[in-house]
């Protein structure tokens, strides 16, 4: 199941991250295709300043996957519709903020990021911050809403969304280029306009009455604000680093070799922004899942995921560095037609960062696992090393041996350094390491040991039979009374038999379902995780006496019962209180 979901996931993860940096892509095609080599340095200038947009955006993404994660894991939707409406909420302000302040301080914005105080790469980059930064309410909104989409299991809504925003973008550019000849101004207002695209698409189901997060203003608290900000801190030295590291190579490319090697890497950060999309969906899967199974404690679970995590990092990266690496001179060509020392400067620059690729998926999926695993520091401490630090020091030390055309490994000696580094302190904190798990670091006493848990896989009736007898033989074993262990033993079989003969065949396709019997204390604690259709046992409404009565059953035995539907799962928890051991305490 585990498998399944990753790889779904990270397929629809990837797809959506794809598509969004296309819309940056198609930008700078179209920057050098009609207003010249001069535009697309002015809009690597801008980046910068668009990228503190972006990490603000993404701080409170990340912060959602985190929050979000932990009351998935804990079970209770009020807090989750609570981290929606806060983080809704948050954005608003913060996005009317930055468009105010850009607008009004756009000339000087451009003039501290080296375009200086006028002329042609002067007027472009004010232009460009001008018009791109009226899509900052929607660009935000977008990204926010990316991870509740992924939660409520609307992959292909979220796809519709990004796809319709590409489309949106690539005509809107072609009408400000072809028709109204808006210049740089234009092109920051086509890329707003189709993140605004993207925004209404969502729209549709977060606005239906189908949608599982419910806004309400008395759920905007500052306590949960703090708590996504909180989460999503990580994020912020992710994204400021790569700020520093744009703010830091424009400033060493326009020193050795000017207007040409800022636009070879233009284009070279545009091209590897969106081949990094393998990057970014392997992080949202590794943070969203990471976080929920550490939150259940469910050490297993963490330990496949990472299996899987980093076995299709290596396979994806693989893949796309060799996509790179044979058409690099036709991808550059579409950015820099014209030959010369700009496209010959930005060839190699794609062929370095695509090497640099591998290293980067796998370091990006621990990374994200660290922050889910609430190991805040070690993602923080990753991302300056892998997002500024070592790419500027290789930048610098390669460019001081080789010549301006060594500054081009940072991309790729940075990746492979912060990736080794990351595990010999893995190998020298735990003396070895065998498993994809073990940089994790997970402490001994995490989770539940084996002895005070269970967990079985179901599929069919007679496995529902077993499963439930060994959860009673498991409950006597363990020292709960004859009683107890009837009790837990029929709650299995109920429920289990109830997904097998009703949510597998309803839902068409192949489905898993796992049960997990956990001791913690004086409670038993049962969990049943399926990938059927939704179906709410706490909300459920028989049509007539007969149906429904092992469910009323179930939650009349259990002490708490606790139900999410998330990321295309059914999630019901059950605890059950041992009396016995109260009363021994």
């Amino acid at each position: 199941m585990i498998r399944n979901l990753a790889r779904r996931m990270l397929v629809a993860q990837t797809l959506s991250s794809l598509t969004v940096s296309l819309c940056l892509l198609i930008d700078n095609i179209m920057i050098g295709r009609f207003l010249g080599v001069t535009a697309i340095a002015a809009y690597g200038l801008a980046n910068p300043v668009l990228l503190v947009i972006g990490a603000i955006a993404s701080m409170l993404s990340a912060g959602v996957q985190v929050a979000c994660s932990r009351s998935i894991g804990m079970g209770s939707q009020e807090e989750t519709n609570s981290g929606y409406s806060s983080a809704i909420a948050a954005a608003a302000a913060v996005s009317v903020v930055f468009v105010t302040v850009v607008l009004v301080f756009r000339n000087p914005l451009a003039t501290a990021m080296g375009a200086g105080t006028q002329g042609a790469l002067y007027e472009d980059t004010r232009a460009y911050l001008a018009g791109f930064i009226i899509g900052a309410p929607a660009s935000m909104g977008a990204l926010i809403l990316v991870p509740f989409l992924q939660m409520a299991g609307k992959s292909g809504l979220l796809i519709a969304a990004v796809l319709g925003m590409t489309v949106g973008d690539v005509a809107l550019d072609l009408l400000n280029v072809l028709v109204f000849d808006g210049g740089m101004f234009g092109m920051g207002l086509a890329s707003s306009l189709s993140y605004y695209i993207a925004v209404v698409i969502a729209a549709f189901y977060f606005l239906s009455k189908k949608c599982e997060f419910k806004f309400a203003r008395r759920l905007v608290t500052r306590a949960k604000i703090r708590e996504l900000l909180a989460g999503g801190v990580p994020t912020v030295f992710n994204m400021a680093s790569t700020v520093v590291l744009v703010f830091a190579m424009n400033r060493i490319m326009l020193g050795a070799g000017g207007a040409d090697a800022v636009a070879a890497y233009s284009v070279v950060s545009t091209i590897g922004n969106a081949s990094n999309c393998v990057s970014t969906g392997m992080g949202g899967v590794s943070l969203t899942l990471s976080g929920i199974f550490f939150n259940e404690e469910d050490r297993t679970s963490l330990r496949e995921l990472m299996k899987v995590l980093v076995k299709d990092a290596l396979f994806m990266g693989a893949g796309v560095c060799a996509v790179l690496l044979l058409a690099a001179p036709l991808m550059v060509k579409l950015f820099i037609p014209e030959a010369g020392t700009a496209q010959q400067l930005a060839v190699l620059g794609v062929r370095l960062f695509a090497v640099g690729i591998i290293p980067c998926v796998v370091t990006n999926a621990y990374k994200s696992a660290y922050q889910g695993t609430e190991r805040v520091i070690a993602t923080e401490v990753i991302s300056v090393l892998e997002g500024a630090a070592l790419p500027v020091l290789c930048a610098l030390a390669f460019g001081a041996l080789l010549g301006p055309r060594g500054a081009w490994t940072y991309f790729v000696a940075g990746e492979i350094l912060t990736l080794l580094g990351l595990y010999l302190f893995a190998l020298k904190k735990r003396g070895a390491v065998r498993e994809a798990a073990d940089p994790l670091l997970l402490p001994d006493s995490f989770g539940v040991a084996p002895e005070d848990g269970l967990e079985c896989a179901v599929s069919t009736v007679e496995q529902v039979v077993d499963a439930s007898q060994r959860a009673e033989q498991f409950c006597l074993d363990s020292g709960a009374d004859a009683r107890l262990a009837r009790r837990i033993g029929l709650c299995v079989e109920e429920m289990a038999a109830n997904t097998v003969t009703h949510g597998f065949v309803k839902t068409p396709g192949e489905h898993h379902l796992w049960v997990r019997l956990l001791r913690k204390a004086d409670t038993w604690i049962l969990r049943f995780r399926d990938d059927c259709r939704a179906f709410d046992p706490m909300h459920y409404v028989p049509t007539s006496d007969e149906k429904g009565i092992g469910i009323r059953l179930v939650t009349g035995l259990a002490d708490e019962v606790r139900y999410t539907y998330s990321l295309s799962l059914n999630n019901l928890t059950i605890h059950l209180k041992d009396h016995n051991m109260e009363e021994k305490a």
